[in-house]
């Protein structure tokens, strides 16, 4: 049926079929825009702070849970364990199922895991309830990754990261002390509140999509097909990820572990190549040297995040109160800086942006290991916090570039994994060297 403009309405697609060269034009059907960036900083960075929040406390939890602080010290170990194996798994059910989906299941487990770790007073369901908030936190960032679209707006998420993470000890600090801990364990149940929001813009483009599956019907092209879940690869990639975290707390094992899964994990991307790892993933270059340059610059930043505080008072003399607010100054900052990085790095160039980040992240090391004035050691901070939330704005984009847009939430997912895994390596790091 012929469409022409007197009868065509606002719901019309532009995609209409021709009946000949003579054919009226149709009226474009309004695209739904992106969601506003703010909307989506609020949906992911929350979990940052809530990361964060225990650094301070920790005393404080473990009495109240009756255990010791070591012991209670899981409490971390677990939030970081589920950040980074949830991101993947659930960047590959938002390939699968789209947005909807994804916002509900990890509203869901954010909410759930919250209200179990307000009621237990145990460590094992509390330990649950963490896992559940880091796993329905993972998903709101995937959501969020996926939909910036851009360096610039996902600097502007990359930023909100390091500001939250940096505020988050001291937020949590002073919740625990006028409220209780458990409410400092909560702040990520305000990424709810940007739920609705980015929800009305995935019904929007649903509506779109369909009408343009529709009107794409009678195309020649062949639809992408996506196949049968790889549950053998996702669970591969999750011990993998699983071995990783651990390898600070149970080297031996945890390396062991890691080997044997990385060698099947190998295995069956040969066998499955279009399965949960794609074989074209990892096989590129482009997405390869992304996700190791976040790895490195990540694990860098979150050794002198636990590290610099102690340098400041064996090598600068300053005590706690200095030392802290300095480095929250620093982090603030430098996280500031790093969204005008990611704002220029369109016109700046991938070489250009990649060296900025290597320049910077090794001064900041430098700094760190031979500086003996407080400033100094303070521009260390701010350097490394400016390499890895930088890395993950910019170089999140490239590596998401690498494959063709279907498999984009796949590489975001395995890009934002590596990243996470150095939250789980620099502080060990830090201990080694300087805490220990």
């Amino acid at each position: 049926m012929t469409t022409t403009p007197r009868t065509t309405t606002p719901r019309t697609t532009a995609a209409t079929t021709k009946t000949g060269a003579s054919a009226p034009a149709s009226v474009p059907v309004p695209v739904p825009g992106p969601v506003p960036v703010l909307w989506l900083a609020l949906l992911a960075t929350p979990v940052a702070a809530a990361a964060n929040a225990p650094v301070l406390i920790l005393p404080d939890m473990a009495a109240s849970l009756g255990v010791g602080t070591s012991t209670a010290a899981w409490l971390v170990a677990a939030f970081a364990w589920a950040m980074a194996v949830s991101v993947p798994l659930l960047a590959g059910l938002l390939r699968r199922r789209g947005l909807t989906p994804v916002l509900r299941l990890s509203g869901a487990l954010l909410l759930g895991g919250t209200l179990l770790v307000a009621a237990s007073p145990w460590l094992p369901a509390t330990l649950l309830g963490r896992a559940a908030q880091a796993a329905g936190g993972a998903g709101l960032v995937a959501a969020a990754m996926s939909l910036a679209g851009s360096a610039r707006r996902m600097g502007v998420i990359s930023a909100g990261f390091g500001m939250l993470g940096a505020s988050g000890p001291l937020l949590g600090a002073q919740l625990s002390h006028t409220v209780s801990w458990r409410l400092a364990l909560s702040v990520s149940l305000v990424s709810l509140l940007a739920v609705p929001a980015v929800s009305r813009y995935a019904t929007a483009q649903a509506a779109a999509t369909a009408t343009a599956a529709a009107a794409a019907a009678t195309s020649t092209a062949p639809a992408p097909q996506i196949g049968r879940f790889d549950a053998r690869g996702a669970a591969l990639l999750t011990v993998l990820a699983t071995a990783l975290v651990l390898l600070p707390h149970a080297p031996a094992v945890a390396a062991g572990s890691a080997v044997v899964a990385a060698a099947l994990l190998a295995l069956h991307v040969r066998r499955r190549p279009d399965g949960f790892v794609p074989a074209a993933l990892v096989r590129s270059r482009l997405f390869l040297g992304s996700a190791l340059l976040a790895l490195a610059l990540s694990t860098s930043y979150f050794t002198l995040l636990f590290a610099v505080p102690r340098l400041l008072a064996d090598r600068a003399g300053w005590d706690v109160t200095a030392a802290g607010t300095g480095q929250l100054v620093a982090l603030l900052t430098g996280s500031a800086l790093s969204w005008l990085l990611a704002a220029a790095s369109a016109r700046m160039g991938r070489t250009a942006v990649r060296t900025v980040l290597v320049a910077i992240g090794t001064l900041a090391a430098v700094l760190a290991v031979f500086a003996s004035w407080g400033p100094l050691l303070l521009v260390a901070t701010l350097g490394g916090v400016f390499g890895a939330t930088g890395a993950n704005a910019v170089l999140s984009m490239q590596a998401a570039s690498s494959v063709p847009d279907p498999r984009r939430p796949t590489a975001i997912g395995l890009f934002a994994l590596c990243y996470q895994l150095g939250g789980a390596f620099g502080p060990a790091i830090a201990t080694a060297l300087v805490l220990g």
